[in-house]
């Protein structure tokens, strides 16, 4: 398939809309928050959205929101912890959203290692396994798009986030590299670093994050989650979407190898 023109019509202003009609996306964590709104934003620019979760019922609820959008869903329960499922399900996608991620908040010295595994083999180990699946295809074809959802943390460190942090560093590193492998092929690489998201992962850590620093839960979003970013707001998950949409759209192609932050100034500190 022939990538769309970079360019607008001759005489216009306006920018190339994005159609991914005829692409087929994988996008993980799809059965909420970041993963759902990526889902559907993709669905409605025409694409055959592979949902990967290992919630069935938040993946149902999700293929009764994208009913009547261009793009089809297919629903894919899977837990990302199989790892060679995880690459067999990205064979044939021409657009891959790594985006499923989990968060535990303990100090270094308490936290538990088999937790620390585990946010590892999720958020850095599947992403490679599932790059891995997906470039054969994308390299066949000459063009790809892959888009890494890592975080501030990706760029910033937390305390008491050991794992998340390690995960997301680790990410932006293997983004990086597809992106130099992939651009002779036609393929990108690049992440997406938005500060805290107002989706139930965050939500999960207003209990956690009050232990540890020992303030109440209602001073945590205020004194913890927002001290460090000029915005002073939760970023909402079809923000993040856009912006995915943006680097799988044909004003992107030359944007490859980079981390586009939405961090409400955050790391302008």
């Amino acid at each position: 398939m022939t990538p769309p023109s970079i360019l607008p019509a001759q005489g216009s202003s306006l920018p190339v809309p994005l159609d991914l009609g005829g692409r087929t996306a994988l996008v993980t964590g799809a059965a909420g928050g970041i993963g759902r709104a990526c889902a559907l934003r993709l669905a409605g620019a025409g694409a055959k959205v592979r949902a990967v979760d290992r919630d069935a019922a938040g993946l149902e609820e999700l293929a009764e929101a994208a009913r009547g959008l261009a793009g089809a869903v297919e629903l894919h329960v899977l837990d990302l912890t199989d790892l060679d499922a995880a690459e067999l399900a990205a064979a044939g996608t021409d657009v891959l959203v790594n985006n499923a991620g989990l968060q535990l908040v303990r100090p270094l010295e308490e936290f538990p290692p088999d937790v620390f595994h585990t946010v590892l083999t999720v958020m850095l180990e599947a992403p490679f396994r599932l790059i891995r699946g997906a470039l054969p295809h994308m390299y066949g074809q000459g063009w790809g798009r892959i888009v890494n959802v890592s975080s501030v943390h990706g760029l910033r460190a937390s305390a008491f986030k050991s794992a998340y942090v390690a995960a997301k560093h680790g990410l932006e590193g293997l983004s990086k590299t597809a992106a130099l492998e992939g651009a002779p092929h036609g393929v990108t690489s690049n992440c997406v670093n938005p500060a805290y998201v107002r989706t139930p992962l965050v939500e999960k850590q207003l209990t956690d994050q009050a232990r540890a620093h020992g303030i109440p839960e209602e001073r945590v979003l205020s004194e913890v989650l927002l001290q460090d970013s000029a915005v002073k707001r939760l970023i909402e998950p079809e923000e993040v979407a856009e912006a995915v949409a943006y680097l799988c759209g044909p004003q992107a192609s030359f944007v490859t190898g980079t981390s586009l932050v939405l961090d409400g100034g955050w790391t302008a500190h």
